[in-house]
């Protein structure tokens, strides 16, 4: 089962949220809690095999996406991912079983569920790629959850959202993609791994720059 944890604790979430939509409504809140709680659990077990003496990421998988273009779905954890995991699990499991009377409930509980799994795919994958799939798919639910249950400028509020995250997502790609590019230049071998760029030698102004279209992307999304 730890060769394929971390993706069961990425996709758990969303085929529950699926599975979520034959709930009866009557029980969704239970069910709701019931999958968080279960996904928490797991974080946590994950945390108590996880070898702290080691050095490097654990728990790694590794899946061919795309070969040619060194894109591959690759997740892992540290000491630091994977305590967030933990938080984000449990924040989850405390923000579900905390919500009080609301109108469309069980929407709201699915739509929570999906935003689980990009966060922790978000904070599992070690390509770049696949980091920035996740990434763009947490705009999906939290979307949703603006629009469907904010305030009375809450569809001004969903698009202004969109349109600033995605545009300081769009910079951060270019960020991306010029480090996929640096390393085929260094290498003659395409590769979006962050295992891969944790080698590479980048000359100082190439390092202002990258930081400015990273930072631009994690800034506007916080």
């Amino acid at each position: 089962m730890l060769d394929h944890i971390l993706s069961i604790l990425i996709f758990f979430p969303a085929l529950a949220g699926v599975l979520g939509f034959v709930v009866n409504k009557n029980s969704i809140r239970s069910y709701g809690v019931a999958v968080a709680t279960i996904e928490f659990v797991l974080a946590l077990w994950l945390w108590f095999v996880f070898d702290a003496n080691a050095s490097g990421m654990q728990f790694m998988e590794q899946i061919a996406l795309v070969p040619t273009f060194g894109i591959n779905y690759i997740v892992g954890v540290d000491g630091i991912s994977l305590f967030i995991i933990i938080l984000a699990a449990f924040f989850t499991m405390i923000g579900i079983a905390s919500l009080g009377e609301t109108k469309d409930i069980k929407n709201m509980i699915i739509t929570l569920l999906f935003l689980q799994m990009t966060m922790v795919g978000v904070f599992a994958a070690l390509d770049a790629i696949v980091f920035y799939l996740f990434w763009e798919l947490s705009l999906v639910p939290m979307l949703y959850i603006i629009g469907a249950w904010g305030g009375p400028l809450r569809i001004y509020a969903s698009v202004k959202f969109f349109l600033y995250t995605f545009a300081g997502s769009l910079v951060m790609l270019v960020g991306m993609l010029f480090m996929a590019y640096f390393y085929y230049q260094a290498t003659g071998e395409w590769s979006f791994a962050l295992l891969d760029w944790y080698r590479l030698i980048l000359p100082e102004s190439f390092q202002l720059w990258l930081f400015a279209a990273f930072f631009m992307g994690f800034a506007i999304k916080v």
